[in-house]
């Protein structure tokens, strides 16, 4: 057994055993950030968080077949009912609601309600596109402050992509694809920077599409490089080119890999932001890493270059051993969350080194491909 494979199946195993104990022992239905090292905070269903915790459980049910952990999922996605029948509180992250739930449960168990789930919230996504700024609106009326919300976007939407792509290979329908394009074509232009760099939000004229103003949003300032931000750009942007194969979006996910890379510090584990002021004390953010690393790991697998595929795949192995070593909770009975580290939003000063649920998610999703990885005969981690 090689030292890579060794500590991905001790991770793996210490994830399935932490969370057969924290799915009993869990007194909220929606978790979303530690406090004192428990999940007890929760959301109203239609809240963006909501589809990591049972997305977290498909993907262990996947390769263990645990029936409480399916039971728990399908438990949970029959609660977001709620908002997808009601519509009016609908935002853009319905694929990180119904992509990680109701997907999921339909490629695992073909079930005919799951995919109409699905169906509809790729539905609700769709008519939320501006037709004239060729983008997708974030939020809703009461949801934001420092911009009119019916011209605000943000680079979180390109991991919310996938479910539109998904809907047009369903239904045969190409208008969900070309949406979704067209909106990645948006961010291709206004949110990723020359040096691969991101923006957070861009507000846009709602009328004429033109854009009126950058807003640092979750980062230092609307000229920072908020280290999430980029996490979902890396990743959102691989997803994109796989369902479409149309090179821009694979070019976009290198340049801004290569920004993230050559920022990380030398543990692999980035701070919250590139460009805010970095000291010993700067928080860290280990959702950021997951996920940045996740995507690292697809944009590996979706490149024919042998040398560039090793080099990404050789880097999301780094951040997760680095992870594992010094963020994964283990052996700690005191953290429900599976990393700590993460850091929400950190010029409110909210949630700060605490466990993220969705950094937590993006950590299980890549050591499970990671254990794909160490298990198959083509194995780019064996050319690092």
């Amino acid at each position: 057994m090689n030292k890579e494979t060794n500590w991905v199946d001790v991770a793996w195993s210490g994830i399935v055993t932490k969370v057969k104990k924290t799915s009993q022992e869990m007194t909220v239905p929606f978790p979303s950030m530690t406090e004192n090292g428990e999940y007890c905070n929760t959301h109203q269903p239609w809240a963006w968080v909501v589809g990591f915790w049972p997305g977290i459980l498909w993907l262990l049910y996947e390769k263990e077949s645990y029936e409480p952990f399916k039971e728990m999922a399908i438990d949970r996605e029959n609660i977001m009912d709620g908002p997808l029948d009601e519509y009016v509180n609908i935002h853009h992250d319905v694929g990180f609601m119904w992509q990680l739930t109701s997907v999921k449960q339909f490629e695992l168990l073909a079930t005919p309600q799951s995919r109409t789930r699905a169906l509809r919230a790729a539905s609700h996504l769709a008519s939320r596109f501006n037709i004239n700024g060729r983008f997708l609106t974030a939020w809703n009326k009461n949801d934001v402050s420092v911009a009119d919300p019916r011209g605000l976007s943000i680079i979180d939407s390109m991991m919310n992509l996938p479910i539109l792509y998904w809907a047009a290979e369903q239904l045969d329908a190409p208008r969900f694809k070309l949406i979704a394009m067209a909106h990645a074509d948006t961010v291709l232009k206004e949110f990723i920077r020359e040096d691969g760099s991101v923006r957070h939000m861009v507000e846009f004229d709602y009328l004429t599409g033109e854009v009126k103003s950058y807003h640092g949003g979750q980062g230092d300032n609307k000229n920072s490089a908020w280290s999430r931000g980029a996490s979902w750009a890396i990743h959102g942007c691989a997803l994109s080119y796989q369902y479409t194969q149309e090179p821009r979006y694979l070019e976009a996910s290198m340049k801004t890999a290569d920004f993230f890379i050559s920022q990380l510090p030398k543990d692999f584990v980035p701070h919250w932001d590139f460009r805010a002021p970095i000291d010993e004390n700067t928080p860290r953010d280990t959702s950021a890493a997951a996920c940045a690393a996740s995507g690292l790991l697809l944009l590996a697998d979706l490149l024919d270059d042998v040398d560039k595929k090793a080099h990404y795949a050789g880097v999301a192995n780094k951040v997760l051993e680095s992870l594992y070593r010094q963020y994964a909770t283990f052996n700690d009975d005191t953290q429900q969350g599976i990393l700590t580290g993460g850091a929400f939003n950190c010029p409110k000063n909210l949630g700060i080194n605490c466990s993220l649920i969705y950094g937590d998610y993006y950590f299980v999703e890549a050591i499970s491909k990671m254990k794909n990885r160490c298990s198959g005969a083509d194995n780019p981690l064996n050319m690092i």
